[in-house]
């Protein structure tokens, strides 16, 4: 599909710097079968969903994932995006140019990593020097790795570290959050539970590849990064067992839909599954578990607005983005959600 007709204007004021506050005081505009829309808030999630569906979420952690560091005189930002073994990262490396394979560069407080093989995309793989895990590493010298569409406006701060990280985090390993479970609280955990709906949770260790924009014309020619996801069996067993019942089964954020549809097979059942997904959903992708979806405002001709139109039109999403816009919604990371009910 041509790219261009994922596009659409956005006014940089629509762009939020900061969530709501409380988290799920955020508003949430709900499309729901073949027509309409309504303007709601995420507190009211519990009320539009059914006993006997199913929010699965992303366990993913946030790693501060973001280095500014030096190599003699030049200065070298770099942001982590795949592990590749205990000491190695594949990085996208700023001031590239200034890097050879084999230099060391400093990151400050006693962190420094070796450039390792460049890659395609013009960065590196960076080997962690020391015995500590790199994990502690980067808790002293990195901060936390915002989007650029925020960073590019204010610094990151340590509200930040709090602010970027969902309430599910466990697992280390993300270098962007499932943006959808920010809305999440204890308090709206517990309504849904009273309401008779379920909560499961995924795996997907989120890249910072889901920055970079569609450079290609065509959707075909797009490239996906890799990340790597899984969902325990039991896990797996559970969901088969809602949709026998006639439940849903609800993906909060994208990244939780990529790991259902990479699990799912050809039936439209779950088993245990690990690896590295690449999947990439476009118009005229048939879903094979996901019943619905409750995800942030995207990007325009990214491939996250392509999943969103895959699942309920491409005019559809065109008509609830323009009046999203219109009506003052709050884009991206820390703006508000929308309620995605195709059927």
């Amino acid at each position: 599909m041509d790219v261009d007709l994922f596009d659409f204007d956005l006014p940089p004021e629509r762009i939020a710097l900061r969530p709501a506050v409380p988290r799920d005081a955020a508003r949430m505009l709900v499309l729901e079968g073949a027509a309409g829309m309504r303007d709601l808030h995420v507190g009211d999630l519990p009320r539009m969903l059914r006993p006997g569906d199913c929010l699965v979420f992303n366990d993913t952690r946030v790693i501060p994932a973001q280095l500014e560091g030096r190599r003699g005189e030049a200065r070298i930002g770099a942001t982590l995006h795949k592990r590749i073994d205990l000491r190695r990262w594949q990085a996208f490396v700023r001031n590239a140019k200034r890097v050879r394979i084999g230099d060391r560069i400093d990151f400050g407080a006693d962190v420094s990593a070796i450039a390792e093989a460049r890659d395609e995309e013009g960065g590196f793989t960076l080997f962690f020097e020391g015995e500590e895990p790199v994990e502690l590493l980067l808790e002293r010298a990195g901060t936390m790795p915002l989007p650029p569409y925020i960073a590019g406006k204010r610094a990151v701060d340590a509200q930040d570290r709090e602010d970027y990280q969902t309430m599910f985090a466990q697992k280390d390993g993300a270098v962007a959050a499932p943006t959808a479970a920010l809305h999440f609280t204890p308090a709206l955990i517990e309504a849904v539970q009273a309401a008779g709906i379920g909560v499961e949770k995924v795996t997907l260790h989120v890249g910072a590849g889901t920055f970079l924009p569609v450079k290609a014309e065509n959707t075909d020619d797009h490239h996906m990064h890799a990340e790597w996801g899984s969902i325990d069996a039991e896990v797996a067993a559970r969901l088969n067992a809602v949709r026998e019942r006639g439940g849903r089964v609800i993906a909060i954020g994208t990244t939780s839909l990529r790991v259902l549809e990479s699990a799912a097979m050809a039936t439209g059942r779950l088993d245990g599954w690990a690896g590295e997904t690449r999947i990439f959903i476009t118009p005229g992708y048939a879903f094979r578990v996901v019943d619905g979806l409750m995800t942030n405002f995207h990007l325009p001709r990214s491939t996250l607005f392509m999943l969103v139109s895959a699942l309920m039109g491409l005019d559809r999403m065109q008509a609830a983005y323009a009046h999203a816009i219109a009506e003052g919604y709050r884009f991206y990371s820390y703006g508000d959600a929308s309620l995605l009910l195709p059927r």
